[in-house]
């Protein structure tokens, strides 16, 4: 990124100017003014974590002279190509954020502010990806969406190497304590402040919940597409086709750390972190990472699977939600074989003698094909079940909100492989949320009618964190203790918002059955 030209360097905001200019505790900022709306782009909120300052926590920004043009997005952190399609980069030089305000957002009259953080797996993605000015404009709130280090860059571990495995959560707590000092100049209230974040997005909000360093950072907390914990399917008997934990112990990241070292030639424990920042951007790229967040850390001291079971997160109200069809994107990703024997013997491998109640319950013929079936089996199990115990896990301690996103007309981001049908697929929820028109098919007017209702419930949590409001559809917590928790559903058509029977349509009660302990 580029400071403005030394003309525009030396300039005092005023006069038209100023409405698109601010003052951060870095320097001076102008950004582009619609009708509507401001937009700063591309502003850094931490130094470049170059050279020495790679896989360290993140550190100030250099302040500038002058005003800095923040009209273009900062580059994508370092990654490879996505399935969205959206494009790779070779970029450590990443750690900028956007902000998104509503025209009459000022230091009088503070708007609620929303921190986004994107999903991809903690391995592909950027704050730019999602356009955030429909939100910002219809919802009356500010809009912050961040990048974050990813893959080897953010996730990294190596003996000796303070925060191994978690720079990434350190980037977006960077992030929020910006926020913390400088939201207000842009017409935001820090002490109202959102954090949301779908998919890997939804994995980070758990990890700053988890986090005691992220304590008084956020007031609320968003989470689409990612339970905070994972069920005890191995107590179960069962092993989930999505195996991978959410967290993983500091010395896992280290030892996997010392092997990706020992690939690169960085053998001598002394010399090595010195030598692996020596290596380029491409080389490590190279490499497969393991993109969890580590604890046993500053950042996460213990394991958030037993602060979570032990209820001792951070007290803030919750909204959390799935989408109906959550495996199909898993099942075109992870099965490349899509007949018949191929599903009955992936079953059988992963539920062993329950395997024939399984295929009893998902038989192919009801499902179209074998690998619908398989991915209905992944969104019931792996999705739907979780999340219903996750969302009980809240409600014990915090107001829980609980959704699930059913249009399984959304229009696909990305094509699936073997003639999946996507339905309400993985991440299908957010052009709902945000335009998303530069990766599919602009939504009709039934399905932006629902986009206004899903704006309306979010921006309401944010401002109250209640979602409920004048003119929307009752929306009931979830009550500790029920065994059907009530969920929101997210549809179209004039009933498609309101009570939804999610026990029923994912067979909860089958699965409950099924992973009962003898």
């Amino acid at each position: 990124m580029t400071t403005a030209s030394p003309a525009a360097a030396t300039a005092t905001p005023s006069g038209g100017q100023a409405a698109a200019t601010v003052r951060t505790d870095s320097g001076w900022l102008r950004g582009a003014l619609a009708k509507d709306h401001r937009i700063f782009r591309g502003i850094p909120y931490a130094a470049p974590p170059v050279g020495e300052l790679r896989w360290r926590s993140p550190q100030p920004v250099a302040p500038w002279q002058g005003v800095r043009a923040a009209t273009v997005f900062g580059d994508r952190c370092a990654q490879l190509p996505g399935v969205t399609r959206l494009p790779a980069s070779d970029s450590e030089d990443c750690l900028y954020l956007d902000v998104v305000a509503p025209a009459d957002a000022s230091s009088t009259r503070r708007k609620p502010v929303v921190v986004w953080l994107h999903g991809g797996g903690l391995m592909t993605g950027a704050g730019s990806d999602n356009d955030a000015r429909r939100l910002a404009v219809r919802g009356d709130v500010v809009v912050v969406t961040v990048n974050y280090r990813l893959g080897v860059f953010g996730f990294y571990g190596y003996p000796g190497l303070e925060n191994s495995g978690a720079f990434g959560i350190e980037d977006q707590q960077a992030a929020l304590r910006w926020v913390a000092r400088n939201v207000a100049a842009f017409g935001g209230d820090p002490r109202n402040v959102t954090l949301a974040g779908e998919s890997a997005g939804s994995h980070s909000v758990c990890a700053q919940l988890a986090s005691p360093s992220a304590a008084g950072l956020f007031h609320r907390a968003i989470m689409q597409s990612s339970a905070c914990r994972m069920g005890d399917f191995a107590a179960a008997g069962v092993t989930a086709f999505l195996g991978a934990p959410l967290w993983l112990p500091r010395e896992a990241h280290e030892g996997y750390g010392q092997v990706i070292a020992a690939e690169l030639g960085c053998v001598d424990p002394a010399t090595a972190l010195a030598c692996l920042r020596g290596k380029s951007v491409p080389e490590l790229l190279a490499r497969t990472p393991l993109p969890l967040p580590g604890y046993g850390n500053a950042v996460l001291p213990e394991d958030p699977a037993k602060v979570f079971a032990e209820g001792r997160f951070h007290r803030v109200p919750v909204v959390a939600g799935t989408t109906r069809d959550e495996g199909t994107l898993f099942a075109s990703l992870l099965f490349t074989d899509p007949g018949q024997e191929a599903y009955e013997a992936a079953v059988r491998k992963n539920f062993g003698d329950k395997a024939a109640a399984v295929l009893a319950k998902y038989p192919s013929s009801a499902h179209g094909s074998p690998l619908q079936a398989l991915a209905a089996v992944m969104s019931d199990f792996e999705w739907t079940w979780v999340a219903r115990d996750s969302n009980l896990l809240f409600a014990e301690h915090v107001p829980t909100y609980a959704y699930e996103f059913t249009d399984r007309t959304a229009p696909p981001l990305f094509p699936l492989s073997h003639g999946i049908r996507p339905l309400a697929f993985h991440s299908s929820e957010l052009s709902y949320l945000f335009d998303t028109t530069s990766l599919t098919t602009p939504l009709n007017r039934q399905q932006r009618r629902l986009s206004d209702t899903m704006i309306d419930y979010w921006t309401r949590f944010a401002a109250t964190g209640d979602p409920n409001g004048p003119g929307l559809p009752r929306w009931q917590p979830v009550r500790p203790g029920d065994p059907t928790p009530y969920v929101q559903r997210l549809d179209l058509g004039p009933h498609g918002v309101g009570p939804w029977d999610q026990a029923a349509a994912h067979n909860l009660a089958f699965w409950d059955t099924l992973t009962a302990r003898s």
